[in-house]
């Protein structure tokens, strides 16, 4: 099996919302805001990171972008809020399970 991919989304200036995928999400949104990402963000600068989900491998990441692209708004506006909400309760359960560390 290949090394993991993600597939993301970010949001740019205006708005809206670009999704791609890469093997390393932090350093694609540093590409992005350097003007050197897609063509699409390029006039949309800066753009955010709002969303990232791992994947097995490359195909898988592929086939993941090509889903996300065909969801209109509102549906990836309700993917990044449910992502959101998951990340918020990782931490509140990672505090309860090392509270002396806070």
């Amino acid at each position: 099996m290949g090394r993991p991919c993600y597939c993301y989304i970010v949001e740019c200036a205006d708005g809206t919302y670009y999704t791609g995928w890469t093997v390393d999400p932090e350093r694609r949104l540093a590409t992005h805001n350097k003007g050197r990402g897609a063509r699409y963000t390029r006039m949309r600068l800066p753009v955010k990171l709002v969303y990232v989900e791992e994947q097995p491998d490359r195909k898988s990441a592929m086939k993941r972008e090509i889903q996300i692209k065909k969801m209109d708004r509102e549906r990836k506006s309700r993917l990044i809020v449910k992502s959101e909400k998951q990340k918020d309760q990782e931490v509140v359960n990672s505090e309860n399970e090392n509270p002396e560390e806070i």
